[in-house]
C-alpha cells in the first residue's frame, strides 16, 4: 500500500469548508438458471440431447487476463503517464468509517484472516492510478474490523503477473512444512495472472502478516488456462484436510481440490454450471453458517461479472451441505446477498473466534467504478457483516447480514423523537453535515382506510425517510406497506451520472405485513441498508452534488406510528482526509 498519508491537518479545516461550499457547484460528472445441482462434468454425454458444458476461450486473448474487468480503454499502457489531479470531490466522497485506500484503486478484498491478534485486510490495490491494473495486495490490519492502519504493499505484481484475489490462512500446525518446527505463520494462496494463463501461487508470511516470501516453486496448481483464478481454503475438520475453492470462471463452475500440506492439491468435484447467467464466475467462498434457532448448514457464495439481474456485478449464495468432497445443494433455489447494486466479490474471514461466520465485499459495480467522481482515489469496503441463515415468510432458508460491532462507534444520539404521523405528514430534523450516521427505525402503517376504490394496493400506506438539501436533491428510502416491498431511490441526486449508474431498487420484505424495521449506514458516498432482520439489504454508492443537511420523515395515504427510532453520528475510523 502507498505510505503516504493523505491527511493534512494544518490545512484541514479552511479547505474542508471550501470544499463543502464548492460541492454544491461542483457539477462531477438475466435471468435465473434455475437448476442449482452440483455435477462433476466427465466424460462424453449419455445421448445427442444432453447438452455439452460451456468451454472457456481459454486461450482467445493475447493483450490481457481472461477477466471481466480489463484496464479502461482510455487509459493505455502505463496509467503513470496520466496523473490524476486532486479534486474537491476526493474529499467530500470520502468516508469516514468504511475503508478506502490513500491513493489508486482498489477492489476485492482478499487475504481475509485473523492472527489471533489482529484482523487482516488485504485487497486488489493498483497503486499507480485509480484505475483497474498492476494489482498487488495492499494491505490493513485492525484490531476490531472497524479502525483500520494501513499496512505495507504485501504482494506485488512481478513478471509472472499481477496478483489476484486469493485467501490467506493459519498454518497453526505447519502441515506446509514451510516454517521452522514447532513454529506456525500465514500462507496466502492466490492467483498469479499473465496474458496467457493464471494459476494458483503460493507464498507464506513468518512475521504475522506484513511481509511474504513466494513459495519456490510457484505455481502449486496449473490447468493451463486463463480463466482459472480466486482460491479459497478452509480447513475441514471432519476430514482433516484443507479444501480449496477456485473458479472456473468462463464454464461457470466452482472446483473442489483437497490438500494435507497447502502444496500439493488432489481434484475432489466441480459444482455447476448452475445459478446466474452471466460472462465469468469469480471469488468462491465456502463457509459453515450457524441457523437461526440452531446448527448449521453449508453456504457457498459465488460472484458474478457481468450479469446482475440489475446489471454488471453481484454475488449469488447457494445454501447446501459439504461432505469434504462435494458441495451439495438443498434445492434448486438461489439467493443474492443484494438488493441493490454495489456489493461485490464478498470474501468470509478465515481463523475467526468461535467460528463466527463473517464477511466484507467490495464496495462497487464493474459498470462503472472506473468512472466515479473522484480522482485520486477509488474503491472502498463493505463495514464487516455477521451472518447467519434465518427462515423467511416461506419458510425458505435464507441468508441475514447484519453490521459487525458499529454501535462502539456511536457519538452522543442526535435528538430525534417522532411517534405518530398522521397521514400525508412530515417532520425534519437537521443532520450533521459531513459525518456518518446510523439510523434504526422501526414502524407501522396503520390498516387500508374503508372505502378505497379498486386499484389502490400499492399506491397508499407508504413510510418514507429521506435524506436531503436544500438543492432539491433526496435519497428516499420507502416502505409500502400495502404491498409489503422495500425500495431505494438514489436517482434525484446529481453528483453523478453514467448510463449504468440505476437509480431505483426494490425488495420483498413480509407480505400482509404492516411493520417494518431497517438499519440505515450513511457515510460520505456510501449507503447500507438492513432491513427485515437482515434478509434485506441494499448496498448502494451515492453521489449528491451538495451536502445532505437533513432527515425528513413522511407518511402517504396512511398514518404510522414510529415504535422505536435511534439516530447517531459515528467516530471517524481511519486517517484519511474527509468533509469532518
Amino acid at each position: 500500500m502507498s505510505d503516504k498519508k493523505t491527511s493534512r491537518s494544518a490545512l484541514a479545516s479552511p479547505r474542508r469548508r471550501a470544499a463543502l461550499s464548492s460541492l454544491v457547484t461542483l457539477g462531477a460528472t438475466g435471468c435465473l438458471a434455475g437448476i442449482a445441482h452440483a455435477a462433476e462434468t466427465t466424460g462424453t454425454p449419455s445421448t445427442p440431447t444432453t447438452p455439452l458444458p460451456p468451454q472457456a476461450p481459454d486461450h482467445t486473448h493475447d493483450a490481457e487476463p481472461n477477466a471481466s474487468h480489463p484496464s479502461p480503454a482510455d487509459q493505455p499502457g502505463n496509467a503513470l503517464m496520466h496523473p490524476a489531479m486532486e479534486t474537491p470531490a476526493d474529499t467530500l466522497y470520502r468516508p469516514s468509517v468504511h475503508f478506502s485506500p490513500t491513493t489508486g484503486f482498489m477492489n476485492d478484498p482478499n487475504g481475509l484472516v485473523f492472527d489471533g491478534t489482529r484482523y487482516h485486510l488485504y485487497y486488489q490495490y493498483d497503486p499507480f492510478a485509480p484505475y483497474a491494473g498492476h494489482v498487488h495486495w495492499g494491505h490493513a490490519t485492525s484490531t476490531d474490523l472497524l479502525h483500520w492502519q494501513d499496512q505495507p504493499i504485501a504482494i506485488p505484481e512481478t513478471k509472472a503477473g499481477e496478483a489476484y484475489t486469493g485467501c490467506a490462512v493459519v498454518d497453526e500446525k505447519n502441515t506446509s512444512g514451510l516454517f521452522a518446527s514447532g513454529e506456525s505463520g500465514i500462507v496466502a494462496l492466490y492467483t498469479r495472472a499473465s496474458p496467457t494463463e493464471q494459476a494458483q501461487y503460493l507464498a507464506v508470511s513468518k512475521d504475522q502478516g506484513q511481509t511474504f516470501t513466494e513459495y519456490e516453486h510457484n505455481p502449486i496448481l496449473d490447468l493451463g488456462s486463463n480463466s482459472f483464478r480466486d482460491p479459497q481454503v478452509i480447513f475441514h475438520k471432519p476430514t482433516r484436510q484443507w479444501v480449496m475453492v477456485v473458479a472456473k470462471s468462463r464454464l461457470h463452475q466452482i472446483a473442489f481440490y483437497a490438500s494435507t500440506d497447502l502444496i500439493h492439491w488432489v481434484h475432489l468435484s466441480d459444482f455447476g454450471p448452475s445459478g446466474l447467467f452471466g460472462v465469468d464466475y469469480e471469488c468462491p467462498n465456502l463457509l459453515e453458517v450457524p441457523v437461526e434457532g440452531g446448527g448449521t448448514r453449508w453456504v457457498l457464495f459465488v460472484s458474478v461479472n457481468p450479469g446482475a439481474p440489475l446489471g454488471g456485478s453481484t454475488t449469488q449464495y447457494f445454501i447446501g451441505s459439504f461432505d469434504g468432497s462435494r458441495f451439495t445443494p438443498d434445492d434448486t433455489v438461489i439467493g443474492l446477498t443484494d438488493f441493490a447494486k454495489d456489493a461485490y466479490a464478498l470474501q468470509v474471514y478465515s481463523n475467526m473466534p468461535k467460528d463466527e461466520a463473517v464477511s466484507i465485499a467490495w464496495f462497487g459495480n464493474w459498470q462503472y467504478c472506473q468512472e466515479l467522481p473522484t480522482r485520486t482515489w477509488r474503491g472502498c469496503m463493505t463495514l464487516p457483516r455477521t451472518m447467519t441463515l434465518k427462515r423467511d415468510f416461506a419458510g425458505w432458508l435464507r441468508l441475514a447480514q447484519q453490521p459487525r460491532g458499529v454501535e462502539s462507534l456511536w457519538d452522543r444520539p442526535l435528538s430525534f423523537q417522532p411517534r405518530r404521523l398522521a397521514a400525508g405528514t412530515s417532520v425534519q430534523t437537521a443532520i450533521p453535515i459531513g459525518s456518518a450516521l446510523d439510523l434504526s427505525l422501526s414502524a407501522t402503517v396503520d390498516e387500508r382506510p374503508a372505502g378505497l376504490p379498486p386499484g389502490d394496493k400499492g399506491r397508499t400506506g407508504r413510510f418514507v425517510i429521506t435524506f436531503g438539501n436544500e438543492q432539491g436533491e433526496a435519497l428516499t428510502i420507502g416502505f409500502d406497506a400495502f404491498s409489503g416491498q422495500l425500495w431505494l431511490d438514489r436517482g434525484n441526486l446529481r453528483g453523478f451520472s453514467q448510463p449504468f449508474f440505476t437509480g431505483e431498487f426494490s425488495t420483498v420484505l413480509n407480505p400482509d405485513d404492516r411493520h417494518f424495521s431497517i438499519r440505515v449506514i450513511l457515510d460520505a458516498s456510501t449507503l447500507e441498508i438492513f432491513a427485515n432482520g437482515g434478509l434485506s439489504v441494499g448496498t448502494a454508492l451515492i453521489y449528491p452534488s451538495a451536502p445532505l443537511t437533513f432527515l425528513r420523515l413522511e407518511t402517504s395515504g396512511a398514518s404510522a406510528t414510529v415504535d422505536s427510532i435511534s439516530l447517531h453520528s459515528l467516530h471517524k475510523t481511519m486517517e484519511r482526509e474527509t468533509s469532518i
